[in-house]
């Protein structure tokens, strides 16, 4: 299956929102910051909102050679006095390919993207301990942990392991 990174779209959210299907793999996916579950289909829309997309958030939609929506994710300039590094978030691909290597081929997209397109020579990203599948797809395009943090989720202390990958 080909595939390609393309802007995100607004009627994106509906199918994105669909593969979340219980409250940790919300979690897991967004951190808190949607917070609320079951989604609706507009949550993505309602977050990116508030975001200057274009500026210093660019959200990207994965779809194969029919224009199929398989994957998403943002990036991130998370300092705009430091616009060489880079953060990914909201990465998620359909539950229908997860494991067969497209999450990898879709991050090496984004890595790429955020090379040519941002100028960046760093990526970072977060992932927590309770998604070792996750965690195994960063490691796997290079990403390396450097430190760890614990957040609050549902009542519960979850590590947070954050991860970075040298783009040069």
């Amino acid at each position: 299956m080909n595939m390609k990174l393309r802007p995100y779209k607004a009627e994106d959210s509906r199918i994105i929102c669909s593969w979340v299907k219980d409250e940790k793999t919300l979690f897991q996916w967004s951190a808190d910051r949607i917070g609320k579950f079951p989604l609706m289909g507009n949550e993505l829309n309602e977050n990116y909102a508030e975001r200057k997309a274009g500026l210093d958030f660019f959200p990207l939609t994965a779809v194969d050679e029919k224009e199929n929506v398989i994957g998403h994710l943002f990036v991130l300039i998370p300092d705009t006095k430091v616009k060489t590094t880079v953060r990914f978030g909201f990465v998620i691909v359909s539950p229908e390919i997860r494991g067969k290597g497209y999450g990898k081929k879709m991050l090496k997209l984004a890595i790429e993207y955020a090379k040519k397109e941002l100028k960046a020579n760093k990526a970072t990203l977060g992932v927590f301990a309770n998604n070792p599948k996750a965690q195994a797809c960063y490691e796997a395009v290079g990403f390396k942990a450097f430190s760890k943090r614990v957040i609050n989720i549902l009542g519960a202390d979850w590590e947070c392991i954050d991860m970075e990958l040298n783009l040069q």
